[in-house]
Protein backbone atom coordinates (compact mmCIF):
# COMPACT_ATOMS: atom_id res chain seq x y z
CA UNK A 1 0.00 0.00 0.00
CA UNK A 2 1.39 3.40 -1.02
CA UNK A 3 -0.01 6.72 0.18
CA UNK A 4 0.35 10.02 -1.70
CA UNK A 5 -1.45 13.34 -1.58
CA UNK A 6 -1.40 17.12 -1.69
CA UNK A 7 -1.39 18.73 1.77
CA UNK A 8 -2.21 22.39 1.17
CA UNK A 9 -1.27 24.89 3.85
CA UNK A 10 -3.50 27.97 4.06
CA UNK A 11 -4.06 30.77 6.57
CA UNK A 12 -3.63 34.47 7.26
CA UNK A 13 -0.29 36.22 6.72
CA UNK A 14 2.19 36.05 9.57
CA UNK A 15 0.78 32.97 11.36
CA UNK A 16 3.87 30.85 10.73
CA UNK A 17 2.68 28.82 7.71
CA UNK A 18 6.14 28.85 6.13
CA UNK A 19 7.85 27.92 9.41
CA UNK A 20 5.49 24.96 9.78
CA UNK A 21 6.02 23.79 6.19
CA UNK A 22 9.79 24.01 6.53
CA UNK A 23 9.61 22.04 9.80
CA UNK A 24 7.49 19.34 8.12
CA UNK A 25 9.70 19.16 5.02
CA UNK A 26 12.98 19.43 6.91
CA UNK A 27 14.34 22.01 4.46
CA UNK A 28 14.10 25.79 4.24
CA UNK A 29 11.94 26.22 1.14
CA UNK A 30 9.65 29.11 2.12
CA UNK A 31 10.58 32.61 3.23
CA UNK A 32 10.38 33.12 6.98
CA UNK A 33 10.36 36.69 8.32
CA UNK A 34 8.40 38.62 10.92
CA UNK A 35 6.71 40.64 8.17
CA UNK A 36 3.32 39.70 6.72
CA UNK A 37 2.74 38.66 3.08
CA UNK A 38 6.20 37.13 2.69
CA UNK A 39 4.96 34.17 0.61
CA UNK A 40 3.76 35.35 -2.80
CA UNK A 41 3.81 32.14 -4.82
CA UNK A 42 2.58 28.60 -4.34
CA UNK A 43 5.62 26.59 -3.22
CA UNK A 44 5.70 22.79 -3.03
CA UNK A 45 7.86 20.78 -0.66
CA UNK A 46 7.95 17.02 -1.25
CA UNK A 47 8.59 14.46 1.50
CA UNK A 48 9.17 10.83 0.49
CA UNK A 49 9.21 7.60 2.42
CA UNK A 50 9.27 3.97 1.32
CA UNK A 51 5.49 3.81 1.24
CA UNK A 52 4.36 7.45 1.08
CA UNK A 53 4.82 10.79 -0.64
CA UNK A 54 3.50 14.01 0.92
CA UNK A 55 3.36 17.07 -1.32
CA UNK A 56 3.13 20.09 0.96
CA UNK A 57 2.02 23.36 -0.63
CA UNK A 58 2.68 26.71 1.06
CA UNK A 59 0.27 29.31 -0.30
CA UNK A 60 0.30 33.11 0.09
CA UNK A 61 -1.28 34.44 3.27
CA UNK A 62 -4.96 35.24 2.84
CA UNK A 63 -5.50 38.97 2.27
CA UNK A 64 -8.23 41.25 0.96
CA UNK A 65 -6.73 42.34 -2.39
CA UNK A 66 -5.52 45.94 -2.87
CA UNK A 67 -3.40 45.31 -5.99
CA UNK A 68 -3.57 42.96 -8.97
CA UNK A 69 -0.59 41.25 -7.30
CA UNK A 70 -2.86 40.38 -4.35
CA UNK A 71 -5.53 39.07 -6.73
CA UNK A 72 -2.98 36.74 -8.33
CA UNK A 73 -1.78 35.61 -4.89
CA UNK A 74 -5.36 34.78 -3.90
CA UNK A 75 -5.68 32.89 -7.19
CA UNK A 76 -2.90 30.58 -5.96
CA UNK A 77 -4.91 30.06 -2.74
CA UNK A 78 -8.04 29.25 -4.77
CA UNK A 79 -6.25 26.65 -6.91
CA UNK A 80 -4.75 25.12 -3.76
CA UNK A 81 -8.24 24.69 -2.32
CA UNK A 82 -9.42 22.96 -5.50
CA UNK A 83 -6.75 20.24 -5.69
CA UNK A 84 -6.12 19.53 -1.99
CA UNK A 85 -6.34 16.03 -0.55
CA UNK A 86 -5.95 17.50 2.91
CA UNK A 87 -6.00 21.02 4.37
CA UNK A 88 -3.60 22.30 6.98
CA UNK A 89 -5.43 25.42 8.10
CA UNK A 90 -2.93 27.41 10.17
CA UNK A 91 -4.02 30.04 12.70
CA UNK A 92 -2.60 31.43 15.91
CA UNK A 93 -4.17 32.03 19.31
CA UNK A 94 -4.97 35.73 18.86
CA UNK A 95 -6.61 35.69 15.43
CA UNK A 96 -9.39 34.35 13.24
CA UNK A 97 -9.33 33.80 9.48
CA UNK A 98 -9.67 37.23 7.83
CA UNK A 99 -11.20 36.08 4.55
CA UNK A 100 -14.53 34.46 5.40
CA UNK A 101 -15.05 33.35 1.79
CA UNK A 102 -11.98 31.12 2.00
CA UNK A 103 -13.11 29.74 5.37
CA UNK A 104 -16.58 28.95 4.00
CA UNK A 105 -15.05 27.11 1.01
CA UNK A 106 -13.03 24.97 3.41
CA UNK A 107 -16.06 24.30 5.61
CA UNK A 108 -18.26 23.46 2.60
CA UNK A 109 -15.79 20.96 1.13
CA UNK A 110 -15.57 17.34 2.20
CA UNK A 111 -11.74 17.46 2.28
CA UNK A 112 -10.20 16.53 5.67
CA UNK A 113 -8.93 19.47 7.75
CA UNK A 114 -6.17 19.65 10.34
CA UNK A 115 -6.60 22.98 12.11
CA UNK A 116 -3.23 24.06 13.53
CA UNK A 117 -3.15 26.68 16.27
CA UNK A 118 0.45 27.87 15.95
CA UNK A 119 2.67 29.94 18.26
CA UNK A 120 1.17 28.52 21.45
CA UNK A 121 4.53 29.17 23.16
CA UNK A 122 3.45 32.84 23.18
CA UNK A 123 0.17 32.20 25.02
CA UNK A 124 -1.29 30.64 28.19
CA UNK A 125 -3.17 27.37 28.66
CA UNK A 126 -6.62 28.88 29.30
CA UNK A 127 -6.48 31.00 26.12
CA UNK A 128 -5.28 28.03 24.09
CA UNK A 129 -8.12 25.81 25.37
CA UNK A 130 -10.68 28.51 24.54
CA UNK A 131 -9.31 28.79 21.00
CA UNK A 132 -9.39 24.99 20.55
CA UNK A 133 -13.08 25.01 21.56
CA UNK A 134 -13.77 27.94 19.17
CA UNK A 135 -12.31 26.11 16.14
CA UNK A 136 -13.99 22.80 17.05
CA UNK A 137 -17.29 24.68 16.89
CA UNK A 138 -16.38 26.46 13.61
CA UNK A 139 -15.23 23.30 11.80
CA UNK A 140 -16.60 20.26 13.69
CA UNK A 141 -14.90 17.71 11.41
CA UNK A 142 -11.46 19.30 11.85
CA UNK A 143 -8.67 17.76 13.92
CA UNK A 144 -7.43 20.67 16.06
CA UNK A 145 -3.75 20.61 17.03
CA UNK A 146 -2.03 23.24 19.18
CA UNK A 147 1.52 23.70 17.92
CA UNK A 148 4.73 25.71 18.08
CA UNK A 149 6.50 25.29 14.75
CA UNK A 150 9.56 27.25 15.89
CA UNK A 151 9.93 25.05 19.00
CA UNK A 152 9.02 21.85 17.14
CA UNK A 153 6.16 21.16 19.58
CA UNK A 154 3.49 18.83 18.13
CA UNK A 155 5.03 18.90 14.61
CA UNK A 156 5.34 15.09 14.79
CA UNK A 157 1.71 14.88 15.92
CA UNK A 158 0.65 16.84 12.83
CA UNK A 159 2.71 14.49 10.66
CA UNK A 160 1.04 11.44 12.25
CA UNK A 161 -2.43 12.88 11.54
CA UNK A 162 -1.41 13.60 7.93
CA UNK A 163 -0.23 10.02 7.45
CA UNK A 164 -3.50 8.69 8.85
CA UNK A 165 -5.57 10.85 6.45
CA UNK A 166 -3.41 10.52 3.33
CA UNK A 167 -5.21 8.67 0.49
CA UNK A 168 -3.82 5.63 -1.30
CA UNK A 169 -2.13 6.77 -4.51
CA UNK A 170 1.09 6.16 -6.43
CA UNK A 171 3.75 8.93 -6.12
CA UNK A 172 3.01 12.11 -8.05
CA UNK A 173 6.69 13.12 -8.36
CA UNK A 174 10.00 11.25 -8.69
CA UNK A 175 11.17 10.05 -5.29
CA UNK A 176 14.38 12.11 -5.33
CA UNK A 177 12.60 15.45 -5.85
CA UNK A 178 12.39 17.93 -2.97
CA UNK A 179 10.34 20.64 -4.67
CA UNK A 180 8.78 21.61 -8.00
CA UNK A 181 10.67 24.92 -8.07
CA UNK A 182 13.94 25.71 -9.87
CA UNK A 183 17.18 26.91 -8.30
CA UNK A 184 16.59 30.30 -9.94
CA UNK A 185 13.32 30.60 -8.05
CA UNK A 186 14.95 29.91 -4.69
CA UNK A 187 17.76 32.39 -5.38
CA UNK A 188 15.18 35.09 -6.10
CA UNK A 189 13.30 34.16 -2.90
CA UNK A 190 16.51 34.34 -0.84
CA UNK A 191 17.29 37.83 -2.18
CA UNK A 192 13.69 38.92 -1.53
CA UNK A 193 13.87 37.55 2.01
CA UNK A 194 16.94 39.69 2.69
CA UNK A 195 15.11 42.77 1.39
CA UNK A 196 12.29 41.99 3.83
CA UNK A 197 14.76 41.68 6.69
CA UNK A 198 17.03 44.64 5.92
CA UNK A 199 14.60 47.34 4.74
CA UNK A 200 11.56 48.99 6.31
CA UNK A 201 8.20 50.43 5.27
CA UNK A 202 7.10 50.01 1.66
CA UNK A 203 10.42 48.86 0.18
CA UNK A 204 9.95 45.06 0.67
CA UNK A 205 6.37 45.09 -0.63
CA UNK A 206 7.27 47.21 -3.67
CA UNK A 207 10.18 44.94 -4.62
CA UNK A 208 10.37 41.90 -6.87
CA UNK A 209 13.45 39.87 -7.78
CA UNK A 210 14.20 38.18 -11.11
CA UNK A 211 17.28 36.04 -11.80
CA UNK A 212 18.55 36.97 -15.26
CA UNK A 213 21.33 34.41 -15.50
CA UNK A 214 22.51 31.41 -13.49
CA UNK A 215 25.74 29.85 -14.73
CA UNK A 216 26.90 26.79 -12.84
CA UNK A 217 30.65 26.23 -12.52
CA UNK A 218 32.75 23.43 -11.08
CA UNK A 219 33.83 25.45 -8.06
CA UNK A 220 31.54 28.48 -8.22
CA UNK A 221 28.16 29.51 -9.61
CA UNK A 222 27.75 32.94 -11.20
CA UNK A 223 24.36 34.56 -10.67
CA UNK A 224 22.98 37.85 -11.97
CA UNK A 225 19.71 39.12 -10.47
CA UNK A 226 17.63 42.26 -10.91
CA UNK A 227 15.61 43.87 -8.12
CA UNK A 228 12.58 45.71 -9.48
CA UNK A 229 11.00 48.60 -7.53
CA UNK A 230 8.22 51.04 -8.40
CA UNK A 231 9.92 54.42 -7.84
CA UNK A 232 13.33 56.08 -8.16
CA UNK A 233 13.21 56.99 -4.46
CA UNK A 234 12.91 53.28 -3.58
CA UNK A 235 15.90 52.51 -5.80
CA UNK A 236 17.94 55.11 -3.90
CA UNK A 237 16.96 53.56 -0.55
CA UNK A 238 17.93 50.08 -1.74
CA UNK A 239 21.34 51.33 -2.86
CA UNK A 240 21.95 53.34 0.31
CA UNK A 241 24.68 55.87 1.08
CA UNK A 242 27.73 55.12 -1.07
CA UNK A 243 26.18 51.76 -2.00
CA UNK A 244 26.48 50.37 1.52
CA UNK A 245 22.94 49.00 1.74
CA UNK A 246 23.00 47.06 -1.54
CA UNK A 247 26.45 45.71 -0.64
CA UNK A 248 25.16 44.38 2.69
CA UNK A 249 22.13 42.89 0.92
CA UNK A 250 24.41 41.09 -1.53
CA UNK A 251 26.66 39.72 1.20
CA UNK A 252 23.73 38.40 3.27
CA UNK A 253 22.00 36.86 0.24
CA UNK A 254 25.21 35.24 -1.02
CA UNK A 255 25.77 33.52 2.34
CA UNK A 256 22.33 31.92 2.26
CA UNK A 257 22.60 30.96 -1.41
CA UNK A 258 25.91 29.21 -0.72
CA UNK A 259 24.36 27.39 2.24
CA UNK A 260 21.37 26.36 0.12
CA UNK A 261 23.42 25.14 -2.87
CA UNK A 262 26.48 23.88 -1.00
CA UNK A 263 28.72 25.81 -3.41
CA UNK A 264 30.49 29.16 -3.60
CA UNK A 265 28.74 31.78 -5.71
CA UNK A 266 29.35 35.17 -7.25
CA UNK A 267 26.18 37.27 -6.96
CA UNK A 268 25.60 40.40 -9.01
CA UNK A 269 22.62 42.57 -8.02
CA UNK A 270 21.19 45.38 -10.11
CA UNK A 271 18.13 47.58 -9.51
CA UNK A 272 15.57 48.70 -12.07
CA UNK A 273 12.46 50.87 -11.75
CA UNK A 274 9.27 49.33 -13.15
CA UNK A 275 6.47 51.74 -12.31
CA UNK A 276 3.33 50.32 -10.72
CA UNK A 277 4.35 46.71 -11.47
CA UNK A 278 1.98 45.37 -8.80
CA UNK A 279 -0.96 46.51 -10.96
CA UNK A 280 0.51 45.53 -14.33
CA UNK A 281 -0.75 42.30 -15.94
CA UNK A 282 2.31 42.19 -18.18
CA UNK A 283 4.76 42.59 -15.28
CA UNK A 284 2.92 40.04 -13.14
CA UNK A 285 3.08 37.49 -15.96
CA UNK A 286 6.80 38.23 -16.31
CA UNK A 287 7.27 37.47 -12.62
CA UNK A 288 5.28 34.22 -12.78
CA UNK A 289 2.09 35.30 -11.03
CA UNK A 290 -0.39 34.27 -13.71
CA UNK A 291 -2.58 31.52 -12.33
CA UNK A 292 -3.25 28.36 -14.25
Amino acid sequence: MHKSGFVNIIGNPNVGKSTLMNALVGEKLSIITSKAQTTRHRIMGIVNGDDFQIVYTDTPGIVNPHYKLHEQMMGFVGSAIQDADLFLLVTEVGETLKNQQVLQRVIASDIPVILVINKIDLSDQATIQAKIAYWQEQIPRAIVVPCSATEGFNVNTIFDHIMALLPENPPYFPKDELTDRSMRFFVSEIVREKILLLYDKEIPYSSEVAVESYREGEGMDRISAVIFVERESQKAILIGHQGKSIKKLGIEARKDIEEFTGKKCYLELRIKVLKDWRNSDRALRQFGYECE
